[in-house]
């Protein structure tokens, strides 16, 4: 598997990813709503063909992961998008890599966790005021859990 960063090619094979996994290009994450096709993005290739994508965005010395997707789960897609983030925050000076999950999103938490990153904050309602911007975000999530909460892990490069 080999990840680089995503080029004009990969548009269409982007746009694809993001509206199989999140209904559209927009996803929201702290009352801020982004359009992940206008995000830097990594895509992981196997192959010859995308399995994977993680976008991100860079400020104040900080760098987001907005979205993160694997085609296939269990395969280290995930995995290979999150080290070449973590280099990617490191050749830029980056002190702190950092992203946003949801209450119900249990298998994300493991997965994060696992590859050193920690919960720092909690944020009860944070979903709820999302829906308002993006209002086709689910009630229920992962495993019928009720979706109300954002997490914030970090990963801290310093």
């Amino acid at each position: 598997m080999k990840v680089r960063a995503a080029t004009d090619a990969d548009r269409e094979a982007i746009s694809e990813i993001l509206t199989a996994s999140w209904g559209g290009h927009i996803a929201v994450a702290h009352g801020t709503a982004y359009d992940a096709t206008t995000l830097p993005a990594l895509v992981a290739e196997q192959d010859g063909r995308i399995v994977g994508l993680l976008t991100y965005t860079i400020a104040n010395d900080e760098l987001e992961v907005v979205t993160i997707d694997a085609s296939v789960p269990h395969l280290g897609v995930g995995t290979a998008l999150m080290s070449a983030a973590t280099e990617v925050a490191a050749a830029k000076g980056v002190k702190r890599l950092w992203l946003i999950t949801t209450n119900d999103n249990v298998d994300a938490l493991r997965f994060y966790q696992r590859r050193g990153l920690r919960i720092v904050a909690v944020t009860p309602g944070a979903v709820d005021i999302s829906r308002t911007i993006k209002p086709e975000i689910p009630y229920t999530g992962f495993y019928d859990i009720p979706l109300h909460d954002e997490l914030t892990l970090e990963l801290r490069l310093d």
